[in-house]
């Protein structure tokens, strides 16, 4: 796109000339704007006569400056640079610019002149304020704008310019303006265009320009197959428009490999990594032939730019920018929640991103879950909804560099995480919530509760378990509550007190908020054994949601619990926990309690 803006610049055929740069924000407008000004400065070194190029951004401007006039500064004000008033030819320019600059009717731009680029090129204050034309019927009438044309026009082939042989504008965000500003600032460069050798490159999405022009002139708008008037006045100064790409599903998953590699590479073996996708991009079509080092950092990174590809490249519909944003907000909140002890790997805060990001409502969705403390059940649920039941993978068959599955198969959890096979409902989950869980790794819910709760903070999402009567909000908090002066405030009178219908709800809820999130089981459990023994009519409940809970995520504590428990009431606990992992140190406490039990028969 670079080059081709700079054929067209250095086309003598068409000079005058001004293109635009059409695309959508953060389509890469001001990247490729950057490499146009790369390559008019090097294709400079070999052109008869030099270039200068003009950088602006109306955006930017002072608004108590005209944009017109501000245009015209700016154009100016780097011409000036180029007299050598010290020699009698760079002197007759400088007096030619002079009178130039009086035709602008600076008062407009509260004495601009002072304020720019122009007073340092000239040689006094004084005189500064003398080229201050408070004449209105100056730039601002046909005769006035035909004048400054013509004596521009006639400025470029001065012999004290001899050495330039054009000068570039190149406009950036024009169409972040508003409709006065948009206007002005092309009228000022319709101004320019009737000199020889003066070009001009417009990058901004042409239809929000077209929609400035439109606002400020209330034109009609198109009228079957004629052209939009707006649009019409916009082509009569820009001659011909480079539409910039999307990038496509190849190019998304380069780009964001390289940015997820660009911090783990010196510069040199970076440039190397660039050329190489380059190369790839327009041999094969795919980063295979990226040699990397198993197990690696780039082997991780490939790994993730191949997930997130499919879905990013959907949402963000090939937008560099959007893409951009997503991977530096992943790796703000990867430190973020490693900073709050959420022990998660890249890959997997890169799904929750999607989720939080992109996939909005079923964020939502997954919040819901997280508050009813469902999260483990429904994550498993949709698992086999979207994968089918998980089956075991060997060793031999899994990649150990990346933690990839054998194509096609996915490795089933650990004992202790077994989910139900039985069918799913499959019209429990939003399709976009299904193809989300088809994305790498499986998700733990004991992990990621942590993080989905500041994620919901950052949102400004309450998490609130609206199936919990209100009533017994604030006294379940306390029975979950870290700290032991909030759980002791809640008396063993208060919790005899509770009618069965409230005492049975929070069984269920403390149960189900243990199962989603196992970290708390040291204030849970106690909790789940105050509610059985003021409430013996809960005890079935308070059984299975001990039960309930997953074998490996059990504490060496929470077993011990048992000791001193009826062990006709709580044996099936034990003997569920015991059934349901092999580890070492968890099966010795369970033999603890069974010994106490033993004992306490005479056995």
């Amino acid at each position: 796109m670079a080059e081709t803006a700079a054929d067209a610049i250095f086309d003598d055929a068409l000079d005058p000339v001004a293109i635009g740069l059409s695309g959508a924000w953060g389509s890469g407008k001001t990247s490729v704007l950057e490499l146009i000004k790369a390559e008019i400065t090097e294709r400079s070194k070999t052109a008869v006569g030099g270039v200068l190029v003009v950088p602006t951004q109306p955006w930017r401007y002072d608004p108590t400056v005209g944009p017109k006039e501000s245009l015209i500064a700016e154009v100016l004000g780097a011409l000036s640079k180029e007299f050598k008033a010290e020699d009698p030819v760079g002197k007759h320019g400088l007096d030619a610019f002079k009178k130039l600059v009086r035709k602008v009717n600076w008062s407009k731009a509260v004495k601009m002149a002072a304020r720019t680029a122009l007073t340092m090129q000239l040689p006094d204050i004084d005189d500064v304020f003398g080229l201050v034309s408070d004449d209105p019927e100056r730039l601002d009438t046909d005769k006035g704008m035909v004048e400054f044309r013509d004596e521009f026009e006639a400025l470029l082939a001065d012999p004290s310019l001899a050495h330039l042989s054009r000068v570039v504008g190149l406009v950036d965000d024009l169409d972040r303006c508003l409709p006065d500003t948009v206007v002005e600032t092309l009228e000022a460069i319709r101004l320019f265009l009737s000199a020889k050798g003066m070009s001009f490159v417009i990058a901004a999405d042409e239809d929000r320009v077209a929609e400035a022009i439109q606002q400020k002139f209330r034109t009609a708008e198109a009228n079957g197959e004629e052209e939009d008037p707006a649009k019409l006045y916009l082509h009569k100064i820009v001659q011909t428009t480079i539409p910039l790409p999307a990038l496509s599903r190849f190019d998304t998953e380069a780009y964001l490999f390289l940015l997820l590699a660009k911090g783990d590479l010196e510069l040199d073996a970076y440039v190397e990594v660039v050329a190489k996708c380059d190369e790839l991009r327009l041999d094969s079509g795919s980063l295979d032939g990226i040699e990397v080092e198993d197990g690696g950092h780039l082997a991780g990174h490939l790994v993730t730019a191949a997930r997130l590809t499919p879905i990013l490249y959907e949402k963000f519909h090939g937008n560099p920018r959007r893409i951009k944003r997503f991977l530096n907000d992943l790796n703000v909140r990867q430190a973020v929640a490693s900073r709050r002890g959420f022990q998660l790997k890249p890959d997997e805060v890169a799904k929750l991103m999607v989720l939080e990001r992109i996939l909005t409502d079923d964020f939502r969705t997954v919040l819901d879950w997280l508050a009813s403390n469902q999260l483990r059940d429904k994550l498993d649920a949709l698992e086999i909804a979207a994968n089918g039941p998980a089956e075991p993978v060997s060793d031999e068959a899994t990649d150990e560099a990346n933690e990839v599955p054998a194509k096609g198969r996915r490795p089933a959890k650990p004992s202790g995480h077994e989910r139900e096979t039985k069918p799913a409902n499959e019209d429990a989950f939003s399709d976009t919530l299904r193809r989300w869980a088809k994305l790498p790794p499986i998700l733990d819910a004991s992990a990621i509760s942590g993080y989905l709760y500041l994620a919901a903070s950052f949102a400004k999402i309450e998490v609130i378990d609206t199936g919990l009567p209100e009533r017994l909000r604030d006294l379940a908090v306390a029975l979950t509550s870290s700290l032991k002066l909030d759980r002791a405030g809640v008396t063993d009178q208060t919790l005899k007190a509770l009618p069965d219908s409230d005492a049975q709800a929070l069984v269920g809820y403390l149960g189900r908020r243990t199962r989603d999130q196992p970290s708390i089981q040291r204030f849970t459990v106690d909790s789940l054994l105050r509610l059985a023994d003021q409430q013996p009519t809960t005890v079935p409940n308070v059984v299975a949601a001990l039960r309930s809970l997953p074998a490996n995520d059990l504490e060496f504590a929470t077993t011990i619990k048992l000791r001193p428990l009826d062990q006709s009431t709580y044996r099936p606990v034990l003997e569920t926990w015991k059934a349901g992992t092999i580890d070492e140190q968890l099966l010795n406490s369970i033999a603890i309690v069974e010994a106490e039990w033993s004992a306490s028969n005479g056995n």
